[in-house]
């Protein structure tokens, strides 16, 4: 019988114990700054009066919850138009071959590390002359721009490590090229999807830049309307901190659903090129 080593499986769990409270603890804080009040503001102690004035002031008192259902429309939008255009994409990438295929997937990859103050003044020129500028379609469109490369390079990996005897041995069974695609491949790369899917989620739902310069009184996402707390003479940080913490709330609440999916998804599978 495989004896157990008490002391050191007490010391890890102690360590992952100190790490857990010192990577939540900026979380933490910024729930509790969320009851109190300005005057309490600088108090580091725990003490303090609790109050419910500053969730009133941002739930009821300003159209946060519509800048909230904003950035959902937009980034969901973003990361549905990503998976479906991104997905056959990263099939193509991995499973043909063409001239200058690196190249082409290298080009997609760099949309994602780009600047975007280098972009944002052309894009903002263009929308404005074609109509589009503070609407949805235009943060749709330039919010996919930052989920789709993610989105391909993670799947295409996971379409690589899939062998293609697989698809062949479904085609001597008579299956078509698009049942062989939504029956087995899609299930296969589940995992990879969702993580990237959130993971792209992520991104579009924080973005600043382009929200800040392509929006303007139609449409607003919640990294804009944290601003309007910062007033010439003060910053209500009870505010900003509601506002943050209502915020995190889909992103938290996704991973948690699909956890299953997500730790498999980052765990396995390789981005390959």
């Amino acid at each position: 019988m495989k004896k157990t080593n008490v002391p050191g499986a007490v010391g890890r769990y102690t360590l992952l114990t100190i790490w857990a409270i010192f990577a939540l603890f900026p979380l933490f804080w910024m729930v509790l700054i969320t009851f109190k009040s300005d005057a309490q503001m600088y108090n580091t102690t725990f003490l303090f009066t609790p109050t419910l004035d500053n969730y009133i002031q941002v739930l009821t008192g300003s159209d946060y919850l519509q800048c909230f259902f904003d950035n959902i429309i937009v980034s969901a939008g973003a990361v549905l138009v990503a998976v479906v255009f991104g997905v056959p994409a990263a099939y193509a990438l991995a499973r043909y071959d063409f001239k200058k295929k690196e190249d082409l997937a290298f080009q997609i990859l760099s949309y994602r590390f780009a600047p975007e103050i280098l972009v944002v003044l052309p894009i903002f020129l263009i929308f404005q002359k074609i109509g589009v500028y503070d609407t949805y379609f235009a943060l749709i469109w330039v919010y996919q721009l930052i989920a789709m490369p993610l989105i391909i390079w993670v799947v295409r990996g996971y379409f690589e490590d899939i062998s293609v005897e697989i698809e062949h041995a479904a085609q001597v069974d008579g299956y078509k090229w698009y049942q062989i695609f939504w029956k087995i491949l899609l299930p296969l790369i589940k995992p990879g999807l969702v993580a990237a899917a959130l993971l792209a989620f992520i991104f579009a739902w924080n973005n600043f830049t382009f929200s800040l310069l392509l929006t303007s009184f139609h449409i607003q996402t919640v990294t804009i309307s944290a601003l309007r707390y910062i007033a010439t003479d003060t910053v209500h940080y009870g505010q900003m901190a509601v506002a943050a913490t209502i915020a995190v709330l889909p992103e938290v609440i996704m991973a948690i659903c699909i956890q299953k999916h997500l730790v498999r998804g980052l765990s396995f599978g390789a981005v390959k090129g």
